[in-house]
């Protein structure tokens, strides 16, 4: 018997986190369409490796490559915004820069969750997710 989390996306940057304390580099974790998506921006932005998806039953299982086997990993610090008892909502206006500029925030929008730099391009708010530096 597994227990469900909550928050499909606090559990995974949870994992991320705890996966690059210990430096391991990398993890599986149970697959969703936002756990997902959520890991592909972290890809493009170039703060993982690579997103596998490992078919398996019941559930698919996502395998996240956090860095190369001889590297250190890119991301010092990530954290949930938003969370389940207090949602954090922006206006396009109030995407914030994350260690002037050097981090990056992922926000849930209406295009699908994207960095807070394309979310600017397309002049679109939304919930803010993930802050990563």
């Amino acid at each position: 018997m597994s227990i469900q989390s909550t928050d499909a996306v606090a559990d995974l940057i949870t994992r991320i986190r705890n996966a690059i304390a210990v430096g391991k580099n990398e993890i599986r974790v149970p697959s969703s369409k936002l756990k997902k998506a959520v890991a592909m921006e972290l890809v493009k932005a170039g703060y993982l490796v690579d997103v596998l998806v490992e078919e398996a039953k019941p559930r698919d299982i996502l395998v996240i490559v956090i860095n190369r086997e001889d590297d250190n990993a890119t991301i010092n610090e990530i954290s949930k915004v938003s969370t389940p008892g207090r949602r954090v909502y922006v206006g396009v206006d109030e995407i914030p820069r994350v260690k002037s500029g050097r981090g990056m925030v992922l926000i849930s929008t209406s295009k699908g969750i994207i960095s807070g730099q394309e979310a600017k391009k397309l002049r679109l708010g939304g919930e803010l997710l993930v802050k990563v530096y």
